[in-house]
C-alpha cells in the first residue's frame, strides 16, 4: 500500500510528490501527459519564452534612443518556437530526473477515484492496476473555458494552447477575454507585430487589479496600439473570403471586426471530469473540488490542490498547497493563516501585485495611507529606458503595518517578493523606511513608495 497517490503532475502534483518524499513517505504520481502539468507545458513556461521574444522585438524597436541603429530584421517563428520548446524540454527532463532521484513512481496514464483507499490507473498501452494508497491528493489543474459563441469551432478560432503552437505571426488577431491571459497574449503578439484586437465583456480588462493600475495600463497599451473594447459581448463568428468576421455588442450597437486568427481567453474551469467523482462523496461544483483549510476534501484522506479546488489558479499557490497537503498528511504541525499570495501579469510593462487593493480597503472600511512612487524619477528605470509606470503602498492608519503592494513597471514581478515578505510577517512602514536600499536601483522606488505613506518622500515634490 502507498501512502501518498497523486493524480497529476502539474507545478501542485509534482512538488507535493517531492515533498512527500523528503518527509519518508512512500509515493506514486499518475500523469496522462507531461510531466509538469499546463504551466510548464502549455501556460506559464511557454507563454513566458514568447514573452521575451517580445521583449526582444520592443527593444529592438526602441533602439535608436540608445543610440544604436538597426537597418533591418526579420523574425523566424520557426526559430521562436524551437527556442520555446527546448526551454520547456529541458524542465521537463528536470522534473523527471527529480521525481526519480528522490525514488517516486511514475505511472503514465490517467487516474480515478475508486474509494477512499484506491485508485485505479489506466495505463497509455491500455493496462489497468488498482492502487491501494492511504492518502489521494487530486492535482489534476483545469483546462481553457469555451464560451457559446457560434462559430467558435470555426478554423483559425485557438485557445491558449493553439496559440503556442502557432507557426505564423497573424496580421489582425482578435482576442476574446481582457483577463490575464487575454492581455498577456495581447502584448507579446502586439509587439511581434500582428494589429491586436481585445473584446472584454466586463466594463474594465484585469478586472483584479487595483483600479488606478489597470487604467493606467489600458491608456498605455491603446497607445502601443491594442485596439480595447470594453462591455463588449462577442455574439457570433464567421468565415468570411478566408477571413473570420467577429460580431459583437456593445452598448446595444452591433459591431464587427475582421482577423485573419481569433483567440478566445475566457478563463479556465476545473478539471475533475475523468475522476469519478459523481461515485464519491466528495462535494464539488463548477467552481472546483470544496477542501478545507487543510485543502482535504468532504472525504477523509482526500485532497485536492491548484486549480482544481478554485480557490487560487497560480502555479505557485498549487505548490505550496501541495507542500499544505503532504505535510499534513504526514503528520507535521501545520499553522492555518491566510495566505499573502503574488500576482504577476506579463505585460508591458509587468503588473504585480499582493495583498489588497484600495479598493479593497475602501470595501472593508480600513483605514489606510497611500504612497504612490512614479518610475519616471527613478534613476534605474531611466538607465533601462523603461520609465512607464509607479509602485503604490497601501498602509495601515491604525499600525502602519503594509496591507498592499501594487506595481506597474520595470521588472514589477521580481520587485513583488519585497512586498510579500513584508505583508507575510506584518512588518510596518518605519521598518521598511530604515532598510537601507541600494542604489541604483528600482527597489529604491519601493522606499519612496513607503516614504510617501508619511508625507516623507525625498524625491517627490512636496504636496501643496
Amino acid at each position: 500500500m502507498k501512502d501518498i497517490v497523486i493524480i497529476g503532475s502539474g507545478p501542485g502534483g509534482y512538488v507535493a510528490a517531492i515533498r512527500g518524499a523528503q518527509l519518508g513517505a512512500d509515493v506514486c504520481l499518475i500523469e496522462r501527459d507531461k510531466l509538469g502539468g499546463t504551466c510548464l507545458n502549455r501556460g506559464c513556461i511557454p507563454t513566458k519564452a514568447f514573452y521575451k521574444n517580445a521583449e526582444v522585438m520592443n527593444t529592438i524597436n526602441n533602439s535608436n534612443s540608445f543610440g544604436i541603429t538597426i537597418d533591418s530584421y526579420s523574425v523566424d517563428v520557426k526559430k521562436i518556437q524551437d527556442r520555446k520548446n527546448n526551454i520547456v524540454n529541458k524542465l521537463v527532463s528536470g522534473v523527471e530526473k527529480l521525481l526519480e532521484s528522490n525514488n517516486i513512481k511514475v505511472i503514465k496514464g490517467n487516474g480515478s477515484i475508486i474509494d477512499n483507499n484506491t485508485v485505479l490507473a489506466q495505463y497509455d498501452n491500455g493496462h489497468t492496476e488498482e492502487i491501494k494508497t492511504k492518502n489521494i491528493i487530486i492535482a489534476t489543474g483545469s483546462y481553457p473555458k469555451l464560451l457559446p459563441i457560434e462559430g467558435i469551432n470555426e478554423d483559425g478560432v485557438l485557445t491558449t494552447k493553439e496559440m503556442l503552437e502557432i507557426e505564423y505571426i497573424p496580421n489582425n488577431l482578435v482576442i476574446i477575454g481582457g483577463g490575464v491571459v487575454g492581455m498577456e497574449f495581447a502584448s507579446i503578439f502586439n509587439a511581434l507585430g500582428s494589429n491586436v484586437s481585445v473584446i472584454e465583456f466586463l466594463p474594465n480588462i484585469l478586472n483584479q487589479v487595483d483600479k488606478s493600475i489597470s487604467k493606467r495600463y489600458k491608456t498605455m497599451a491603446k497607445k502601443k496600439g491594442i485596439s480595447i473594447y470594453t462591455s463588449s459581448k462577442v455574439t457570433r463568428i464567421s468565415k468570411q473570403n478566408n477571413q473570420l468576421e467577429v460580431l459583437y455588442d456593445s452598448k446595444n450597437k452591433e459591431k464587427k471586426i475582421i482577423a485573419d486568427t481569433v483567440m478566445i481567453a475566457a478563463g479556465r474551469a476545473p478539471n475533475y471530469n475523468e475522476l469519478n467523482l459523481e461515485n464519491s462523496e466528495i462535494k464539488y461544483n463548477k467552481d472546483g473540488i470544496f477542501v478545507n483549510d487543510y485543502y482535504e476534501t468532504t472525504v477523509k484522506g482526500i485532497y485536492a490542490i491548484g486549480d482544481v479546488n478554485g480557490k487560487s489558479m497560480l502555479a505557485h499557490v498549487a505548490s505550496h498547497q501541495g507542500i499544505k497537503a503532504v505535510e499534513k498528511i504526514m503528520g507535521l504541525d501545520i499553522c492555518i493563516s491566510k495566505e499573502v499570495v503574488p500576482s504577476c501579469i506579463f505585460v508591458f510593462p509587468e503588473i504585480a501585485f499582493v495583498g489588497i487593493s484600495e479598493e479593497e480597503a475602501k470595501e472593508r472600511n480600513i483605514e489606510v495611507n497611500v504612497g504612490k512612487y512614479m518610475f519616471s524619477a527613478n534613476g534605474k528605470a531611466m538607465t533601462l529606458g523603461e520609465e512607464e509606470g509607479f509602485i503604490k503602498i497601501i498602509s495601515s492608519c491604525k499600525d502602519d503595518s503594509l496591507l498592499g503592494v501594487h506595481i506597474l513597471g520595470a521588472h514589477a514581478s521580481d520587485l513583488i517578493h519585497e512586498g510579500a515578505i513584508a505583508i507575510k510577517n506584518k512588518l510596518n512602514v518605519e521598518q521598511i523606511i530604515n532598510t537601507i536600499h541600494a542604489h541604483p536601483t528600482l527597489g529604491e522606488a519601493f522606499h519612496e513608495a513607503t516614504l510617501d505613506t508619511k508625507g516623507m518622500g525625498l524625491h517627490i515634490l512636496p504636496k501643496k
